[in-house]
């Protein structure tokens, strides 16, 4: 059986480039789950994947794509049967092993979730990776004792795919939530989610840098690292606590410790590649009570396989919003 897939490959000068190619099924990788791919989602680390920066992809050709939703075609695993309608995120798909950028996909059946009641495939790649990495930090967040009442959540890089899941379920979960941005045309849009109010970036970054500064925030989900991370660190509330999630401001940390040893300030570091099973379906089962699709829907857009490489070079500059759908078929 052919199927379409966007295939990712390197030219013997180190240029990386996809196109649209037919395939057939003795292409696809080992694993004992088949699965007819629906949708799938773009996220930063894709589109690292698809223009070959920060050396993800070791093995040429390649199918990107580290998120994806659809219906199990064949198993080998009893867990599983046809029909079965499935999420996957994380576990190295779409970088060390083949991703959802194409019409079908074979993963081992520990790498899948089933989709939570509820939720449609689509639904699933709305949420994401994104939305996953969103729920996890709010678990997170409160198995350290943060709750609704403590004071005002900051989530930066706002207008992201991470951040704006996070406005939506924060708002939804009854936390005063504080949008920080680099895009103020987004403003309305984030309040639309949830957001209490918009920190334009360069007001926060122009507040004087202090060893410690004023503390307003019960806690944060930073998706940016880097200086906003340092700056951050130094205005939680005692007790409080950071969900770092992300890097793509710098992965370097300038920070002292007084926050941690006068205020008690708690760094938890969120991964979404690794979780254990539990945890997911903790997570998953939580999105699809709490997650208001519809209020969502102005934060999606929608592509084919073939508007990849593009949205690649867009989710790189900083310039998409919200979450891309990627349409297989």
């Amino acid at each position: 059986m052919s199927f379409q897939a966007l295939v990712t490959d390197r030219s013997a000068d180190g240029k990386v480039s996809s196109a649209l190619q037919t395939l057939t099924d003795d292409r696809l990788p080992q694993g004992n789950v088949t699965v007819d791919v629906d949708w799938a989602g773009l996220n930063y680390k894709d589109g690292l994947c698809l223009t070959g920066a920060g050396g993800l992809v070791r093995n040429y050709p390649h199918v990107a794509g580290i998120d994806f939703a659809g219906t199990v075609r064949d198993s080998e695993d009893s867990r599983y049967k046809a029909g079965d309608p499935v999420v996957l995120t994380g576990w190295r798909v779409g970088e060390a092993h083949w991703g959802g950028y194409a019409q079908r996909a074979r993963v081992n059946a520990d790498w899948l979730v089933p989709l939570p009641k509820g939720l449609t495939t689509r639904d699933a790649m709305i949420v994401g990776t994104a939305g996953l990495t969103a729920m996890l930090a709010i678990n997170r967040l409160e198995a350290a004792g943060l709750k609704p009442d403590a004071g005002e959540v900051l989530v930066t890089g706002a207008a992201g795919g991470v951040g704006t899941v996070a406005l939506s379920l924060l708002g939804k979960l009854g936390y005063t939530a504080v949008a920080l941005s680099g895009r103020p045309e987004h403003g309305d849009s984030l309040k639309a989610l949830g957001a209490a109010s918009i920190l334009p970036r360069d007001e926060f970054l122009a507040q004087p840098d202090k060893p410690l500064e004023s503390a307003r925030w019960a806690a944060a989900i930073d998706n940016v690292g880097g200086p906003i991370l340092g700056k951050l660190l130094k205005q939680v509330k005692y007790g409080g606590a950071v969900a770092a999630i992300g890097n793509a401001a710098g992965i370097e940390l300038n920070t002292n410790v007084l926050p941690f040893i006068l205020r008690a300030v708690s760094l938890l570091g969120i991964d979404s590649v690794m979780q254990p099973y539990e945890a997911r379906i903790a997570a998953w089962s939580r999105i699809a009570q709490t997650l208001d699709l519809a209020a969502y829907g102005a934060m999606v857009e929608e592509i084919g396989l073939d508007g990849l490489p593009d949205a690649a070079a867009r989710i790189l500059a900083g310039q998409v919003k919200g979450r891309v759908l990627v349409r297989t078929r």
